[in-house]
């Protein structure tokens, strides 16, 4: 016999994340130190932000439609960490390394929106070639490492790239200063993966940020629910590494953590955990029903919506105007719809190449 009562008692430890933790933490990092920015970029995250959300709404909608197949993990409400650690960090010299929710990190290391809306269309004309889809984004010329399937699988191949650069500086004397940003949720931060690459990236103080996008939830499991310490930025502590909580929903606060952390890169300092407190406004994927979290929390979190946030910064600094905002939108949205256009006349893979891209070339 199925006791109801466990059930309910069951539910309601997956809906026990109480607003007040949210802002508790929060309000103790309201006194952080934000970056400052000038008018230039300002438009330039702005942009950023508003291609990511705009980009994830339309992935939505290809899907329910029938025109995208697969597993599609969306970003919405997570645009502050992206546009806030890779616009502070520098395009085609850094590197990026993300996970299976790698659309807007693509977008935002410069990847076109109409290479990346290909590839979830499966398409020759994807940053992929049309073999990876929406997990498994990459672009060698945008510095992207790609994006993993499985959680953790991107943290040691980050590590490989910070591991490079130093080597670069310090056994070839070459001028290498460059950092690479390794993205990951809260669930991979209980796999050996992450300690194991904190352990070397501090010995060799290698120049890689661990980027946690702490967006609550591992698919259904609370986070809290499943670690023995949910503020995971502490943990840098064990290995003698810096860690950094930071508003995640702020992109401000973000893109002024990740200055700081690169500059203790480039400087040879090491690595640093940047623990960015964000949630996702859609389910887990577009597959969820999204029926565990409580409308109290989600409530709470879309108040905080990062692009109403950063807009109400703009207009505060009167850097950008309301109707340049605006118009910045139906640009997006042009540019969005014109990915889609392009994705769906693009060409098919030749089944003759279906063994093209797995070996190298001499």
């Amino acid at each position: 016999m199925i006791d109801s009562t466990a059930m309910t008692s069951q539910k309601g430890l997956n809906n026990s994340n109480p607003t007040s933790e949210h802002a508790e933490r929060i309000s103790r990092m309201s006194s952080q130190q934000r970056a400052s920015i000038d008018r230039k970029a300002g438009l330039e995250l702005f942009r950023d932000m508003t291609l990511g959300r705009r980009f994830e709404d339309k992935c939505a909608e290809m899907y329910y439609r029938g025109k995208m197949f697969g597993f599609v993990h969306l970003y919405n409400g997570q645009e502050a960490v992206s546009s806030g650690v890779i616009g502070a960090m520098q395009r085609k010299h850094d590197w990026f390394c993300s996970t299976y929710r790698d659309h807007v990190h693509a977008l935002s290391a410069g990847v076109p929106a109409k290479e990346v809306m290909s590839e979830l269309f499966g398409k020759e004309t994807g940053c992929s070639k049309g073999r990876g889809g929406s997990m498994h984004l990459f672009s060698k010329e945008h510095h992207l490492l790609g994006g993993y399937a499985f959680i953790g699988e991107g943290i040691p191949v980050a590590l490989g790239s910070a591991f490079t650069s130093r080597y670069k500086r310090d056994a070839l004397n070459e001028n290498s200063d460059s950092v690479t940003a390794a993205f990951f949720g809260d669930g991979t931060c209980n796999n050996g993966q992450f300690f194991e690459c904190l352990n070397m990236a501090q010995l060799w103080k290698l120049p890689i940020i661990f980027v946690v996008e702490n967006n609550k939830w591992a698919i259904g499991m609370a986070h809290d629910r499943a670690t023995s310490d949910p503020e995971i930025w502490r943990k840098a502590d064990a290995f003698g590494m810096k860690g950094e909580e930071v508003n995640g929903m702020d992109v401000l606060a973000v893109r002024g953590a990740a200055e700081r952390a690169i500059k203790r890169a480039r400087a040879g300092e090491g690595p640093t955990v940047l623990e960015c407190l964000t949630y996702r406004f859609r389910g887990h994927s577009l597959a969820d029903p999204d029926e565990l979290r409580a409308e109290e929390e989600k409530e709470f979190w879309a108040k905080r919506d990062p692009l109403k946030t950063f807009e109400k910064d703009l207009s505060e600094q009167s850097l950008v105007s309301t109707d340049e905002l605006r118009m910045i939108e139906k640009e997006i949205d042009k540019e969005v719809n014109d990915a889609v256009e392009f994705a769906l006349a693009a060409e098919e893979p030749n089944p003759n190449d279906l063994t093209k891209y797995i070996w190298a070339n001499d």
